[in-house]
């Protein structure tokens, strides 16, 4: 079994849904079975997101023109899709049922509960209209409806083990089907209550899938080929990564590489699932693989995240003081405010966080330990490849690429995969940029 995730721009258009084909086909023999996992179409979820927003500030008239705006949308969307009167007429019922089922969330109570339930639309939109289109061309498909087996418990983590043994459940009353269509993105909480894996969540969904079951292979496709070396946006002359380690992969993810969500590696990872990141673009890309091999000694890529904050908290109080660093982290983790990087020296500990809803409560507390500076629109840099001690030579280049740009902070050490460099955000281009010529151009037997 091999699982296939398509992002919000593969279904965008449908041009696009109908290409699928060609990907999805040439894999789906007799032999080879297929869960295919769908994101909402682009531009979806964040209308569904100013809905529940509306309704949540009691703005029905603006909750109702919105909906009106993408029923219409979709009204254009399925005309496109469907070459037969039946198709068509299977596809208007279809988004006519879920666009009343918006708008009648607005005679109700509306909660976080409703909320999530609007932003669960999307993705049941999108997989049915697919697994319609499937049907009008003769193509066997089943549709499996995640809200069935996808599960999180009371924080809010996926529970692999019951998602593998319901999902199985059901593949098991299809013997015969090779090809099935799921839903990224949306779950079921503790509760029994819809809900979903947060922004980005389809890629999850397909790790998740692949891990509880035990596939073969999780594909991710999106519109460029595979993970590149460098920013495309900023920098010129990128390449695609031919592979990764997972470690690699998670820390491009979480530092700014955004064709993968960071989550996405760690189930796939546990159980030693191969993931591939493909362009629905160009199929016949090579992509990046992701596996749990790593090419030795070589530097991979270089990712950045931006609106990053820095707070420095300086005390004579930490020199020879045990207990300093916990009791500094414990407000941090009270506050549920992730940290980045940490840094310390004898009398000063400084971190950083890119969530900052509770910064000024965090600072309030922080200051009983001693003087507190903070640095906003801060971006960091992650340089990703095999950095092991045993190592020599890596961080030299990397250091001397960026020798004329003021460095915040440095992180080394605390990973074998990673150098991260604290910049402010309007030195990221050039730093990317010098990078990119140091350690890719200037230095080829580093890549």
């Amino acid at each position: 079994m091999k699982i296939l995730k398509f992002g919000g721009t593969s279904v965008g258009s449908p041009e696009r849904m109908k290409k699928l084909l060609g990907i999805i086909l040439p894999q789906g023999n007799q032999q080879d079975k297929q869960i295919v996992v769908l994101s909402a179409v682009s531009g979806t979820t964040n209308s569904l997101v100013e809905i529940g927003q509306a309704y949540l500030n009691d703005d029905n008239r603006k909750a109702k023109e919105l909906t009106k705006s993408l029923h219409e949308k979709y009204e254009v969307f399925i005309a496109e899709l469907f070459s037969s009167d039946e198709g068509y007429a299977k596809g208007k019922e279809l988004i006519d049922y879920h666009f009343a089922v918006i708008t009648s969330l607005a005679n109700d109570l509306f909660t976080p509960i409703e909320e999530k339930i609007i932003l669960a639309q999307g993705e049941l939109l999108s997989t049915t209209l697919y697994h319609l289109y499937l049907t009008e061309t003769g193509v066997s498909s089943v549709l499996l409806p995640a809200l069935d087996f996808m599960k999180i418990d009371e924080n809010n983590e996926p529970v692999v083990e019951y998602i593998g043994e319901h999902l199985q459940a059901i593949l098991n009353n299809y013997p015969e089907k090779n090809l099935f269509i799921t839903q990224g993105y949306i779950c079921r909480n503790s509760f029994g209550e819809i809900d979903n894996l947060r922004r980005g969540g389809s890629d999850y969904t397909a790790s998740l899938i692949g891990a509880a079951i035990r596939a073969e292979e999780v594909q991710i496709w999106t519109d460029i080929d595979g993970m590149h070396n460098n920013d495309p946006r900023i920098v010129n002359g990128t390449k695609p990564v031919a592979q990764l380690s997972f470690d690699e992969a998670a820390e491009l993810a979480y530092f700014g590489a955004k064709i993968l969500h960071p989550q996405s590696v760690f189930p796939a990872q546990k159980y030693k699932i191969p993931v591939r990141l493909l362009n629905t673009m160009d199929p016949s890309a090579r992509g990046t693989l992701i596996a749990n091999d790593s090419e030795k000694g070589k530097i991979k890529s270089i990712a950045a995240k931006d609106g990053i904050t820095a707070i420095k908290i300086q005390s004579t109080r930490m020199l020879l003081a045990y207990g300093f660093l916990r009791k500094v982290f414990e407000i941090f983790e009270r506050y549920k405010t992730p940290i980045d990087m940490i840094t310390t020296s004898e009398v000063a500990v400084s971190v950083t966080i890119d969530d900052t809803r509770n910064l000024d409560d965090i600072i309030k507390e922080l200051t009983d330990f001693g003087s507190v500076e903070i640095d906003h629109d801060q971006t960091i840099i992650c340089v990703v490849g095999d950095f092991r001690a045993e190592k020599k030579g890596f961080v030299a280049p990397v250091l001397d690429a960026v020798r004329n740009i003021p460095i915040r902070m440095i992180s080394y050490g605390g990973s074998n995969y990673n150098i991260s460099l604290l910049l402010h955000t309007s030195d990221k281009a050039e730093a990317l940029q010098s990078l990119h010529k140091g350690l890719f151009e200037s230095s080829p037997v580093l890549t």
